[in-house]
Formats: C-alpha cells, sequence, structure tokens
C-alpha cells in the first residue's frame, strides 16, 4: 500500500469542484445574459432610428405614425413584442422627428441566476426633415 503525504486529504478535489462549478455556470450565464442584453438594445435601437427615418419621409403626422410602425416591424420581425411607443417632434420643414420604441424581451433560460421572466427595453431614434421639402 502507499503512504500518503502529510498534507493531502482524501476528497479534497471533490469539494473544491462542488463550490467552483456552480459558480462557474452562473457567471457564464451572466455573461450571456449581457451579452443577450446588449445584442437586443442594438437590434431595438437600429429599428428605432430607421422607423424615425421612416416617419421623417411622411407628409404628415398620422402617415409618420404609420410608416414608423411598418418599418419598425419588419426590422425587428413579427415574432418581438416591439412597438412605437410614441412619436414626437415638429413634423414642419427643418424639424426633427422623434420615434420612441418599448419591447419586452424575454429572458428564458436565465432564471438560475436571478433574471427570468421579462424584460423592458426602450430605445429611441430621431431623423430630420429635409429643410428644402414641401408638404401637401
Amino acid at each position: 500500500m502507499l503512504a500518503r503525504g502529510a498534507g493531502e486529504e482524501p476528497g479534497s478535489m471533490s469539494v473544491e469542484v462542488v463550490f467552483f462549478i456552480p459558480i462557474l455556470v452562473m457567471f457564464t450565464l451572466l455573461v450571456v445574459a449581457g451579452g443577450r442584453y446588449v445584442a437586443v438594445k442594438g437590434d431595438i435601437e437600429a429599428a428605432a432610428r430607421d422607423a424615425a427615418r421612416a416617419a421623417s419621409f411622411a407628409r404628415s403626422a398620422d402617415e409618420a405614425r404609420a410608416a414608423a410602425s411598418t418599418v419598425a416591424t419588419a426590422a425587428l420581425g413579427s415574432g418581438g413584442s416591439c412597438r412605437v411607443s410614441g412619436i414626437g417632434g415638429d413634423f414642419s420643414a427643418g424639424g426633427i422627428v422623434e420615434v420612441d420604441m418599448r419591447c419586452e424581451v424575454s429572458n428564458r433560460g436565465l432564471g438560475l441566476i436571478g433574471l427570468g421572466g421579462t424584460q423592458t427595453v426602450t430605445a429611441s431614434g430621431a431623423a430630420p426633415i429635409d429643410t428644402y421639402r414641401r408638404y401637401g
């Protein structure tokens, strides 16, 4: 039989692994959650900019709302729960159109670190209206 060294304890490796693996898994899920948030936020900001640009081509506030909603839906797809929450600004030549968007994003698969459910992500975009454009 082999003699054990003075500082060795049987089973110490498994205890270290039992404590280390859950921490590693939670850290990995936290990184995934952060990456998911950044990706979704970027997509929603891009859709808000696209919607504002489409609204800036419209001839009236009602047309601007319809154009912004259509472009936002096309940019993000129909599967999400995103909507244009507000359109404002000056609809005259040289004005700026502002579009606000609000999306509910699922945190499915991240319940282990306390991030289950949904999260609200907002974004806004603005676009200038052509100074020399005529209305009506």
